[in-house]
């Protein structure tokens, strides 16, 4: 596959500015892998394409608010500071990126909020656009967490083109987000309300969680032509032993197993033993999934419409085939769907 297979234009007004405004009540479009066939729901409608004892497989990690903006020493030059993961509790250090990057030096020291509440230090260049910084902070290390969290803002995509709205310190969050680690939402959970979730549980659908810390890799532009040169960031996933066991049940059983996102996807494919089954794991993925691709364990997904040139793009083209894809998204477009973090759903049957 090449990277300009996946250019399509997209007008900028169907890139959504704000969620929907009750999470179930997004569009969705159904599209059938084996018929062809393409139908048009909303989400809370998603449930009519489960049977008892089907899963779902939900990514439950939490996003934290990872965009500072802070000023230089001496110069007071407006700084944003994206913090990408904590790299050492004890010493505050922090994996960042910074905009603008040439202006800043090691040695260099940042000041965050009113009196200077927080101040860094750069000790690193760790790549072209990234930094380690130190913080320098003389409280408990609690105390530095609730000040950093403070002074941050939910880190909504650029590609949003609108200010930071403090709704989106809960929208930007599926309502079972439990361990905090990502800068990114696992937007196809967005779509999920408690109540649809409470339905989806009295008709006997299994869940099961895993997680992914998302990180700025998705947002990442791909800059080779030939797809299998692309290399993904490292992200931090765990799959706990209760997930294994709902989802290898339910495939012994010949249940459907559906991934709720790429996040999903990417980590249920990166943990599978030879006879295809999921196995317990704890560590890091960089699976860049392209087609043809052979999955092992879901035979349903759950996701948005992606961006142009997006790796999420290419992952979601090789569980629903390109064509196929393509012509959806096409479709999407003189629909007018939603595209993007807050855009609408699509099933993948």
């Amino acid at each position: 596959m090449k990277l300009s297979q996946y250019r399509y234009s997209l007008p900028q007004d169907l890139i959504a500015k704000f969620p929907a405004e009750n999470r179930e009540e997004s569009r969705l479009m159904v599209v059938n892998r084996k018929t062809g066939k393409i139908e048009h729901k909303i989400f809370k409608e998603v449930i009519d394409y489960f049977d008892e004892s089907d899963v779902l497989v939900f990514n439950n990690t939490k996003v934290f608010p990872a965009r500072l903006y802070g000023n230089k020493e001496k110069t007071g030059a407006e700084i944003e500071v994206f913090l990408l993961r904590e790299l050492n509790k004890e010493q505050r250090l922090w994996d960042v990126l910074v905009d603008p990057a040439r202006k800043i030096r090691i040695g260099n020291k940042l000041y965050f909020g009113e009196d200077d509440l927080l101040v860094a230090e750069v000790i690193d260049n760790t790549t072209s656009r990234g930094r380690t910084l130190r913080f320098l902070f003389d409280g408990s290390y609690e105390e530095f967490k609730d000040t950093l969290y403070r002074l941050g803002e939910t880190p909504i995509p650029k590609f949003i083109h609108r200010e930071v709205v403090p709704e989106d310190r809960e929208r930007y969050q599926t309502v079972f987000a439990k361990y905090e680690g990502a800068v990114a939402a696992p937007t196809a959970g967005l779509h999920f309300s408690k109540q649809l979730l409470k339905r989806l549980e009295i008709k006997g659908i299994n869940f099961a969680e895993i997680t992914l810390h998302v990180g700025l890799g998705n947002f990442r532009t791909v800059d080779v032509e030939d797809l299998t040169k692309h290399k993904m960031d490292s992200e931090q996933i765990n799959i706990p032993q209760e997930a294994v066991e709902v989802v290898n049940e339910a495939k012994k059983e010949h249940h459907k197993i559906c991934a709720v996102g790429t996040t999903v996807l990417r980590t249920l494919e990166s943990s599978v033993t030879t006879d295809g089954f999921l196995k317990p794991y704890s560590g890091w993925t960089n699976k860049f999934i392209i087609p043809p691709y052979d999955f092992s364990i879901p035979d349903m997904m759950i996701t948005n419409f992606h961006l142009p040139l997006s790796t999420l793009m290419m992952m979601v083209s090789a569980f629903a085939g390109y064509d196929l894809l393509m012509e959806s998204y096409k479709l999407a477009i003189k629909e007018k769907y939603h595209f993007g973090t807050y855009g609408d759903a699509m099933l993948i049957i």
